[in-house]
């Protein structure tokens, strides 16, 4: 499979290695090389999810200006490139048996995008695969699966990138442990990055400026209409909405008001619509400086956050849903799983 490699040399070549007198399960590892950040999960089996052993996430913002210029710069592939080494040496590192390494909307739509991924592989060793839209809707779902409530029946899974939303409409299947069914889905080509470029931010934020940032994401929903059949269950309070996205998890930290960002409090968090608005209606009260400042945002999403907050905000308004539940987990988890099983059916072969 393009973007799937067997371990780097030197991994180890059996299904699992001794150490102190046990058996150590394999380690297996997903990168995802986003518009806005580089992010690494190094993982082992257990039970029927996994244990991380090992992660990395920097803000490498690969497509930055890649909306006015139709190319990745050289800037921003040297950002990412720096990243991908340190993923390398992760994954050489832990030897890794099986890993998987994708890239989304940056390299989907820029003219250069095949080009930088040549280059990542030369320098790297690393052999990315540019997914499909539906490909990425499918694997955060996946990630995503066990945070949808019991006494729900439906959930919106939202999907906040730099460079694209993903939306993914699904039903809980049961009690039964197995994955909740796909219904249908959508992607937006805008993202907090690119969404953040067609809007620059005024001196001091205001309100229109930030209703013109939902207005131009709502418009996009909206036009998509094969979910409609699925409303009745959103409008009688039996869905909810899952949102994945360092965006919505950096309202989520600011709405705890964490010193600092807790993966633990965040992952999982369950919040009410109006909370979601009312951090939003903070932030529009502070500058760039003073959200830079905030320990769950920092200066590299400073002046992404208010785009995130404006993208959940045009998605609560087409799907009213009061229940939202924030996932500081998605694609990865899902092509981490992905790995598992697939390496799982090959044994029982």
């Amino acid at each position: 499979m393009p973007g799937t490699s067997d371990a780097p040399s030197g991994a180890a070549p059996t299904l699992s290695s001794a150490v102190g007198g046990r058996l150590e399960q394999p380690c297996y590892a997903a990168l995802d090389l986003g518009t806005n950040n580089c992010r690494l999960l190094i993982a082992r089996k257990a039970g029927s999810g996994f244990r991380i052993i090992d992660a990395f996430s920097r803000i490498v913002r690969l497509g930055e200006g890649l909306s006015q210029s139709g190319e990745l710069s050289q800037a921003a592939q040297d950002r990412a490139i720096a990243a991908l080494k340190v993923c390398a040496d992760k994954i050489a590192r832990r030897k890794a048996v099986k890993v998987r390494a994708v890239a989304t909307q940056a390299c989907r739509g820029a003219a250069n995008g095949e080009a930088f991924l040549e280059r990542a592989e030369r320098e790297t060793g690393l052999r990315l695969e540019i997914i499909p839209p539906e490909e990425e809707a499918r694997l955060s779902v996946a990630g995503c699966s066990d945070l949808i409530d019991r006494r729900f029946t439906s959930a919106i899974i939202l999907d906040v990138g730099g460079g694209s939303t993903e939306m993914s409409w699904v039903r809980r299947r049961g009690g039964d442990g197995r994955p909740p069914e796909l219904l249908t889905w959508m992607s937006a080509p805008i993202g907090v990055v690119t969404l953040a470029e067609r809007f620059p931010e005024p001196e001091t934020p205001t309100l229109e400026w930030f209703e013109a940032m939902v207005g131009a994401i709502a418009d996009r929903i909206a036009a998509f209409d094969g979910a409609d059949g699925h409303r009745e269950a959103f409008s009688d309070g039996r869905a909810q909405l899952i949102g994945t996205s360092g965006a919505i998890t950096s309202l989520a930290g600011l709405h705890l008001g964490l010193q600092r960002y807790e993966r633990a409090k965040v992952d999982g968090l369950r919040m009410q619509a109006h909370e979601c608005r009312a951090v939003a209606d903070r932030l529009l009260g502070t500058d760039r400086a003073g959200r830079a400042s905030e320990a769950c945002i920092g200066p590299d999403r400073a002046d992404l956050v208010l785009a995130g907050a404006a993208i959940l905000e045009a998605v609560q308004r087409q799907w009213p849903c009061q229940h939202v539940r924030v996932a500081d987990r998605g694609l990865r988890e899902g092509m981490l799983l992905s790995l598992m099983q697939s390496r799982r059916r090959r044994r029982r072969r």
